[in-house]
């Protein structure tokens, strides 16, 4: 058995500030990345066609990277536990590393595959990469258990020591020689595909090119654009006040550290207690994003349902054409279609329009949340189980929320974060001619509705609200 190291690459598609890749980097000089193809992913009914591009692109920038340190990374498209083990043998691997994930599927998936390498005396070594703090690290005081509510989690988790990016490569590792390839090649290893050779076409364009450096360079950019003042700006989606990182993120593109550490150097360079709590505030979204990761590991049932017992029952409506008017952006409520129609384009919406959305779905509608986190993981670009699924529980009030009825008045969120109506216009350019009064109250006439091929709304508002709530209490107090 050789020296040599195979890093496994899934939620962490970079060379730079990799856990797992730097600690085989320090026990072999012989490193060589791999990214298996998963059929057990890419045949499910949820896949993003913008989020497979996506990763697509991310995976043809790392091949570059590795070629540009003398390695290579090979792609595998088959059964995990099966094509790694079978490729580790063949190229004599004396280890496996690959960094841990905190998904259902994935913590079955590494299980199998760990227990396949072992038992060919090939060892393995997880790390966790993709999370400032692991799963296990931050818990109650009290009675040592998962947080299940954010503030008292923020609360223990803003205290912890954060890591410093990580220098992944000292020297550059040695990677395969042709004879080794060529192995490689006879025991699974294929081209990367295209997205369109997997079964996925996205034609427009990606609102955060692929890869390593643009991941970097957005960062920088919005250090120096929009992080002193992110608090202010976050809600207002016609705005450009947020960071956009969140499919690099979700694809590892970018390190967490290094991520934290952008925050840090803004803090450190301000005297201003305003910009302070601009920072402060992009630093709470990243621990959400933590308290969601955390919160699936310890609860993988939320995978499945709702986290409160008198949703796991609730009579939802679930009227189909309502959906497709949802789907579609032809609700009739502005505010909502001009989200959707942003989703559909772009494959990416405003998180204020998220909130917006899911609560529309499922307080006016009274449609399934989980109708929704479907089709939102079948559209967007940074689609993630963990934050997709937390996001919709928080907007039905099934999830983990100290405060769990909560319900949107489109009209009024519409007057307060899109108040000049440049959002609604960019997204439902029919309307772009009415007032803008008319826009963001949702008041425009028949006359107009028709002259601009705009739909009536398809529900009232109060009346659905009246609705809900009855339901709601009618379920409480049944449990």
């Amino acid at each position: 058995m050789s020296d040599f190291i195979l890093f496994w690459h899934r939620r962490d598609l970079r060379i730079s500030d990799n856990k797992g890749l730097a600690a085989a980097r320090q026990k072999s000089d012989q490193v060589v990345g791999l990214f298996c193809l998963d059929p057990n992913i890419l045949q499910k009914d949820d896949v993003a066609p913008a989020r497979l591009t996506y990763m697509i692109g991310c995976l043809q920038q790392l091949q570059h990277q590795y070629q540009k340190v003398g390695s290579q990374l090979l792609i595998l498209q088959d059964q995990p536990s099966q094509a790694i083990p079978k490729l580790a043998q063949a190229l004599e691997a004396k280890a496996v590393f690959w960094n841990s994930d905190v998904e259902p599927y994935a913590k079955e998936r590494d299980q199998a595959v760990s227990e396949a390498l072992k038992a060919a005396n090939i060892t393995v070594e997880t790390f966790w990469d993709q999370l400032l703090h692991s799963p296990d690290e931050i818990r109650t005081k009290s009675g040592n258990e998962p947080y299940k509510v954010y503030t008292p989690y923020w609360n223990s988790w803003s205290k912890k020591h954060k890591e410093k990016p990580i220098n992944t490569f000292a020297n550059h590792p040695r990677g395969l020689t042709e004879i080794e390839f060529k192995t490689a090649q006879e025991n699974g290893v294929i081209d990367l595909p295209t997205a369109k050779d997997l079964g996925f076409i996205w034609e427009n364009e990606l609102v955060l090119e692929p890869g390593e450096e643009a991941a970097q360079n957005r960062l920088e950019e919005f250090g120096d654009r929009a992080l002193f003042e992110y608090d202010e700006q976050r809600n207002f989606p016609a705005n450009d006040g947020t960071s956009q990182l969140s499919a690099a993120l979700k694809f590892g593109v970018i390190g967490i550290r290094t991520v934290w550490a952008k925050t840090v150097e803004a803090m450190e360079n301000t005297r201003s207690d305003e910009a302070r709590n601009h920072i402060k505030a992009w630093q709470q979204e990243l621990a959400w994003r933590e308290f969601y990761q955390q919160a699936m590991y310890h609860f993988p049932e939320l995978a499945k349902g709702p986290y409160r017992d008198h949703f796991k029952d609730f009579p939802w409506r679930n009227n189909p054409e309502h959906f497709q008017a949802w789907c579609e952006g032809k609700t009739g409520y502005p505010i909502v279609d001009a989200a959707m129609r942003q989703l559909n384009e772009s494959g990416w919406m405003h998180n204020r329009c998220r909130m917006i959305v899911a609560n529309f779905l499922t307080k006016d509608l009274m449609i399934n949340w989980q109708w929704g986190e479907k089709y939102f993981m079948q559209k967007l670009i940074d689609g993630d189980l963990s934050a997709n699924n937390g996001g919709w529980q928080w907007s039905a009030s099934s999830g983990m929320d100290p405060k769990p009825l909560r319900i949107f008045n489109p009209i009024t969120q519409a007057q307060k974060y899109d108040p000049e109506g440049e959002y609604i216009r960019q997204w439902l350019p029919e309307l772009s001619s009415l007032e803008t009064e008319d826009l963001v109250t949702g008041k425009i006439s028949s006359k107009d509705r028709e002259a601009c091929d705009y739909p009536e709304p398809i529900v009232d508002h109060n009346q659905q609200q009246k609705q809900f709530k009855s339901l709601y209490q009618e379920q409480k107090q049944a449990f």
